[in-house]
């Protein structure tokens, strides 16, 4: 299928164009929503999960726009599912094949660390998809949730994946002559839209997007390191989903392994 950002030149031209770019380079699986009925083995955007039976649904009790308590607790959403085999890449946990990420469907303007502000509660799981043997028919629904149409309920989706090469925002490199190498790239490139270095979209790997400041680093709440991208969720019509003004649900993880816990921010 097309990219939806099909005016983007490929790596090899892009590194061609700025030779200096190349150190920069970091692998990212791009997952390309549609519209569909996705079943529990399949990647999907708002789609059943691969859940077992006997594995607690997870809720959220954070205080939120509909109840200044948090209680009583309401279950999560289903926001992605992405197998292994759909988005190959270092970001995965030895022995797991299965990527889970929910949310609670409300707006929380002041959660607790790890969880960005005025954003979703959201948890992951990693999961071996041969370990669930019993899977759970029918997940508790939420029982307060924002107008759907907000954006933080997703429309059921499949994905197809598109591996690419994803390059950073030019103000991140250290190089001033390289800056602006790349900002004439950019400018040159289809429409003189962005399309080198804000790849957004349903994303494992690569390089943040920045809309709203100058890129800063995510530091690490366990031991301080810079953490690295590990997956992103943008606003999309397909998807239904609404990120803040428009923006991009990201998550961060430390270089260390899962142990040190993720970093959820909104941009």
């Amino acid at each position: 299928m097309d990219l939806p950002y099909n005016t983007r030149p490929s790596a090899e031209d892009i590194i061609a164009a700025v030779p200096g770019l190349a150190p920069y380079s970091l692998p990212a699986v791009v997952l390309v929503p549609e519209p569909g009925e996705p079943t529990i083995h399949q990647s999907s955007v708002g789609g059943p999960l691969l859940w077992p039976a006997d594995e607690a649904w997870p809720c959220c009790d954070v205080p939120d726009e509909k109840s200044a308590s948090g209680t009583p607790a309401t279950a999560m959403v289903a926001v992605a599912q992405v197998y292994r085999k759909d988005a190959p890449g270092d970001w995965w946990p030895e022995g797991k094949d299965v990527f889970q990420l929910l949310w609670c469907p409300n707006v929380h303007w002041d959660p607790p660390a790890p969880h960005a502000d005025v954003s979703p509660v959201a948890e992951i799981r990693w999961r071996s998809s041969a370990d669930v043997t019993r899977i759970l028919a029918s997940p508790p629904l939420p029982v307060r949730q924002e107008d759907p149409d907000y954006g933080y309920t997703p429309v059921p989706c499949m994905l197809t994946p598109v591996p690419l090469v994803d390059f950073p925002y030019p103000q991140i490199l250290p190089d001033k002559e390289l800056v602006k190498s790349v900002q004439e790239c950019v400018e040159a490139t289809g429409d003189g839209g962005d399309v080198i270095t804000r790849v957004s979209g349903i994303k494992f790997g690569g390089w943040p997007t920045w809309h709203l400041t100058d890129p800063y680093d995510i530091l690490c709440l366990t031991c301080g390191a810079p953490c690295r991208l590990l997956f992103t969720v943008a606003s999309d019509h397909t998807t239904g989903i609404t990120v803040g003004r428009w923006g991009d649900f990201r998550i961060f993880a430390c270089p260390a392994g899962e142990g040190h816990g993720y970093i959820f921010d909104q941009h």
